[in-house]
This record gives C-alpha cells, sequence and structure tokens, in this order.
C-alpha cells in the first residue's frame, strides 16, 4: 500500500470516527444542554443563612432556588392571579436551569449525576389555583431533557399562600452522584 492509499485509508477511518465523538460529546448532559441552547449562570448565591447543597455520602441535598434570572431578577407572582400555566412552567424550566447551575459548581460535570432523586415543588399560588403539577413540570421536564431517564424523579407539586420575595416558584431537590 503506498504513502496515498494509507492516507485515503486514515482519513476515511477519522471520517467514521469523527462523528462518533462528536455524538457521543453531545450526548452528555453538557451537550444536552448545548444543543437546548442553554447557558448555565454562575451559581446564585443563598439569600439568607444557609449553603446552596449538603453532600452526605452519595447524595446532594440542594436547597430551594427560585426562578432568577441572569441579571438578578426574578419572576414573581402569584399563579391563578398574576401569572398564567405557562408563565409559570417558564418560571420552573428557569429554576431549574439555577439548581443545575449550582449542581455543576458542586461536582464540577454533571455526567457524574447518577440520578435525580426526589424534587420538592413549591408553587405561589391563590388558593383556588389547583395545576401546581403542570407548573412544576416546567422543572421535571428540563430534567429529563438533559439527564434522559437518570433525569425522572419522584416529586411533589404543592402551593404555597406566598414565597420569599413573592417569587412564582420555589424548588428543592435530592440528587445522586458519583466520584
Amino acid at each position: 500500500m503506498n504513502a496515498l492509499s494509507r492516507c485515503a485509508v486514515l482519513a476515511f477511518a477519522l471520517s467514521a470516527l469523527i462523528p462518533s465523538a462528536l455524538a457521543a460529546q453531545s450526548d452528555t448532559p453538557e451537550g444536552r444542554l448545548a444543543r437546548l441552547g442553554i447557558e448555565l449562570p454562575p451559581a446564585p448565591d443563598p439569600v439568607a443563612n444557609y449553603v446552596n447543597g449538603v453532600r452526605t455520602g452519595n447524595l446532594i441535598f440542594l436547597a430551594g432556588k427560585g426562578p432568577r434570572r441572569a441579571d438578578g431578577t426574578e419572576i414573581s407572582g402569584k399563579l391563578g392571579a398574576d401569572l398564567s400555566i405557562e408563565q409559570g412552567y417558564e418560571a420552573a424550566r428557569l429554576t431549574a436551569i439555577n439548581q443545575l447551575a449550582v449542581l455543576k459548581e458542586m461536582i464540577g460535570d454533571l455526567d457524574r449525576v447518577v440520578r435525580i432523586v426526589k424534587v420538592l415543588g413549591m408553587v405561589n399560588c391563590d388558593p383556588s389555583f389547583v395545576d401546581q403539577p403542570a407548573v412544576i413540570n416546567g422543572f421535571s421536564d428540563l430534567m429529563v431533557e438533559v439527564f434522559g431517564e437518570r433525569g425522572r424523579h419522584a416529586r411533589a407539586a404543592v402551593g404555597m399562600a406566598s414565597l420569599p420575595r413573592g417569587q412564582a416558584v420555589e424548588i428543592e431537590m435530592i440528587v445522586e452522584v458519583r466520584d
């Protein structure tokens, strides 16, 4: 085999490897975030006397976070009075992005997530509002988009008379990780 033939064989082999390497990279949680056009912000700082998360063994307990935008403003208001289900869904999705930022800061690589174990979603809502699960789906749907089956979790979605600073939702979660 001459040098030109060897180069052709090598080029063919590389052309087969590059797409699979790119596919493998995009099949990671961070690759999925990139495909969704989501760039994680810096992890939001706690707003009181607590920490963003505590790891014990292979579990991380993340403190409740709300729908804070990159500019520091929050989505606030009551579902069923000031906000629609769709606006609440987007608030819960934004909260998921903030929780992922905290998680990434804590563990470095989101591919270390074994499973999203449990989510508690609290919805600031009018007393007659009963669609809390539809609102918190904004959080849960993103976890499944990012982690696939590892993102499916146990969950509670409950209504609250008020939440800190009038935010629309507050969500905490428990995550299993590996070293």
